[in-house]
């Protein structure tokens, strides 16, 4: 899938920093972006913008500082990097204020430099201040270095905001819930990821190495207009399928084994994330397409409970029994199924939750329970299923359960009846995994 430059919405754009406003009233709101990163020296990490600025600016610039002003006569106001040609010849096109605030849609827009001078004006007989509290010690001082400022002109009359506020949690709510264009961008980046995996199955072989395999998705990623990855890609054969965070990438890929691949692609911001277990050599053994099939079960069964109104956990509670009695019935646990549940045995072979909110960030803003109860899921929200099994050798484990780790996750987003998967493109039974595997080897 070819990848189109993406379309700066400004109405949703403002529309977004509207309802923010109005959600927090009369006030001033700072949020920055995310600073450049150095690597090592004067290199720098590839720059990735900060989620809820980019949410509420599309802007991808660093060194920018999106100010908002409520009220009756609200105003977006943007800080960002004024144009340099000779920092422009080694570092590339900068927008300037006056191309910034055209093009993305704020009231105005002015030079960073002025920033410290402009926000203790901003700040004066504002009643409120918002701004991302505790996430970076040098904001914290700096903004207080500004409330300090106007709060030294108290016998002139001019007044410091009363209440300080944590700009993520209205921000937090705003981004659970996507709207149409981000749940389409999140299908691209879910299509783009699903070509990659398809392309792993059919190109893995044994005696290839885990870094290669990982070499051909992110081939795929960039080939299709993903800007990179949207995390660390796991690509783990063998018995480094059961460590969950997997990264080292480099072990040699042997026949009999399965291999777990847990990776996908950033789109114009938005992750996916997709996880697929299949065999190296291709085919799967008997105790491997046991394993495998139990954990796909538990997987449609935690998608089937997918649907506006259930509790957030209805569908970790809906994989998490049919794994137990999956155990139990491969001799891996004793006891009955309620033993299993309710003393959590099944904890040493899934040991994780079944999915976690997915969007700008891959582990996604949202919290999961309102006044100590499971969230209720609603229409627009995006999450991740993902069940496994992680059967470790030991002298109570059958051997031929020995090693296997299995991880089957897809993006999934809660429509007004259910739910749509937004990666199914990529093949999960046995029978289609093995015949595309089958098709990569002529």
């Amino acid at each position: 899938m070819k990848k189109t430059a993406p379309t700066i919405d400004t109405a949703t754009l403002a529309g977004r920093r509207a309802r923010l406003a109005a959600t927090l009233g009369p006030g001033i709101a700072i949020l920055p972006t995310a600073p450049e990163r150095v690597r090592n020296r004067d290199a720098h990490y590839g720059y990735r913008f900060d989620s809820y600025f980019y949410y509420l600016t599309a802007f991808p610039e660093p060194e920018s500082v999106l100010v908002m002003i409520g009220g009756d006569a609200p105003r977006a106001i943007l800080f960002c990097r004024e144009r340099n040609l000779e920092r422009e010849i080694w570092e590339g096109f900068r927008h300037g204020p006056e191309a910034a605030r055209e093009r993305y849609g704020f009231d105005e827009a002015l030079p960073i430099g002025t920033l410290d001078e402009m926000l203790p004006k901003l700040m004066e007989n504002q009643p409120a201040l918002s701004y991302p509290v505790g996430t970076d010690p040098l904001w914290d001082a700096r903004v207080m270095r500004w409330l300090n400022a106007v709060r030294e002109k108290a016998r002139a009359g001019i007044s410091a905001p009363e209440r300080i506020l944590d700009l993520r949690v209205p921000l937090d709510e705003m981004r659970l819930v996507k709207d149409r264009g981000e749940l389409d961008t999140m299908r691209r980046a879910g299509s783009i990821s699903a070509a990659a995996h398809r392309r792993a199955m059919q190109i893995t072989r044994p005696g290839m190495y885990e870094y290669e395999v990982e070499a051909e998705l992110l081939h795929e990623f960039r080939r299709a207009g993903a800007q990179a990855p949207a995390y660390g890609p796991i690509v783990a054969g063998g018995a480094n399928g059961c460590v969950l965070h997997y990264v080292f990438n480099d072990a040699q890929l042997e026949d009999g084994d399965l291999l777990l691949i847990d990776a996908a692609a950033e789109l114009d911001g938005y992750a996916s994330d997709i996880t697929r277990t299949f065999p190296v050599g291709g085919r799967f053994s008997s105790a491997q397409r046991d394993t495998y099939e139990l954990v796909l079960a538990a997987q449609q069964a935690a998608i089937d409970a997918v649907r506006p109104g259930v509790s957030w956990n209805a569908p970790h509670d809906a994989a998490v029994k049919v794994l137990a009695q999956g155990m139990v019935d491969l001799k891996l646990l004793s006891g009955s199924l309620d033993e299993v549940l309710e003393k959590e045995t099944y904890r040493r072979f899934y040991m994780h939750r079944t999915g976690h909110w997915l969007g700008l960030d891959v582990h996604d803003a949202g919290e999961y329970k309102h006044a100590g109860e499971w969230r209720a899921l609603t229409a627009g929200m995006v999450l991740t299923v993902e069940p496994g099994l992680y059967i470790r050798g030991g002298e109570d484990v059958p051997a031929a359960f020995h090693d296997i780790g299995i991880r089957i996750e897809d993006d999934v987003a809660v429509t007004d009846s259910g739910c749509e998967v937004l990666t199914g493109e990529v093949p999960k039974s046995v029978t289609d995994i093995e015949a595309l595997m089958r098709s990569g080897r002529g």
